[in-house]
């Protein structure tokens, strides 16, 4: 009777929890953030179309979320005789004047746009 040879190691049999790896545990996820129920109001946009002459810069005073009427805030001039200025959180109506460097108002009543809205207005001085 012959003796069986001997199982090299390329021979064994590999068992199967050998086999299988270790994969760590995957966390759960995090629940989902709830949505407020109160969403934000869009920008309000104002533009003015009106050539005051180079150097100078002009501003609105008003009511209305970064507004006040004792000091302007500076509109971006982003064109030839156009200056833009955009009004974030309005829930009323913006009423607003136009300065020429903060220092000279605009003439006729004040202008109004409502929230949300865009408008562009021709001043005078």
């Amino acid at each position: 009777m012959k003796k069986p040879a001997p199982k090299s190691a390329a021979t064994k049999p590999v068992k199967k929890a050998a086999l299988a790896k270790k994969v760590p545990a995957k966390k759960p996820a995090a629940p989902a953030k709830k949505k407020s129920a109160v969403a934000e109001p869009p920008s309000t946009f104002i533009s003015a179309q009106i050539d005051i002459g180079f150097g100078n810069h002009l501003t609105l005073r008003g009511e209305g979320p970064g507004l006040s009427w004792d000091k302007g805030l500076v509109m971006d001039n982003v064109g030839h005789s156009l200056w833009t200025a955009s009004i974030s959180k309005a829930t009323k109506p913006v009423a607003f004047k136009l300065l020429v460097n903060d220092l000279s108002w605009s003439t006729g009543p004040d202008f109004v746009v409502e929230p949300g809205q865009s408008i562009t207005v021709y001043p005078s001085f």
